[in-house]
């Protein structure tokens, strides 16, 4: 098998890894940047689709506030800590996005809010239709994949799974003592 193939097959594992990773969790943590530049964490259920995700936010939530006032954001979406083989290697995977304000009466925001009422039920549909609910679609830019110790990938473009794959093989160095 040729270095290129042994990429590739990499990639589609990896791809396939990161889809049923983020397929398998409900929310996500989200870091938005507030108006004075300082970030701010916070957390949402999201949806997932057309390599994105979708969130609906309160526009009195700060994270709301932060996305329309800067687009720029960073996803993280992690394994829960009590279903993880070791707390330092947790799967995560996290994305820069672009954060995409949606209009009401766009037809991308009834089909973000139809798919996020699909994954999260009724609830979405009920929030939807209160005047200050925000759909923001969050575009990845990139990110990083973690499935434990020696096994951390970036993604390459602006997919979910990423359209290509590199394998971090720089690990861990242990420390020297000094002479």
């Amino acid at each position: 098998m040729t270095p290129e193939e042994k990429q590739q097959k990499l990639a589609v594992k990896i791809n396939r890894d990161v889809m049923d990773f983020i397929e398998s969790r409900k929310s996500l943590f989200l870091s938005s940047i507030q108006p004075d530049g300082k970030p701010y964490a916070s957390y949402a259920p999201f949806a997932i689709g057309d390599e994105c995700l979708y969130v609906l936010l309160s526009e009195i939530a700060l994270h709301a506030i932060n996305l329309q006032h800067n687009p720029e954001a960073s996803v993280l979406i992690a394994q829960d800590e009590d279903s993880a083989k070791e707390l330092f290697a947790r799967i995560r995977v996290n994305y820069s996005v672009n954060a995409e304000l949606l209009e009401t009466d766009s037809a991308a925001w009834s089909e973000g809010v139809d798919i996020l009422e699909a994954r999260l039920g009724e609830r979405i549909r009920n929030l939807s239709q209160l005047s200050d609910f925000r759909l923001f679609r969050l575009k990845p830019q990139g990110g990083r994949f973690v499935k434990g110790f020696g096994a951390a990938y970036t993604l390459v473009g602006n997919s979910l799974a990423g359209e290509d794959v590199n394998h971090l093989r720089e690990g861990h160095k242990k420390r020297t003592e000094a002479a």
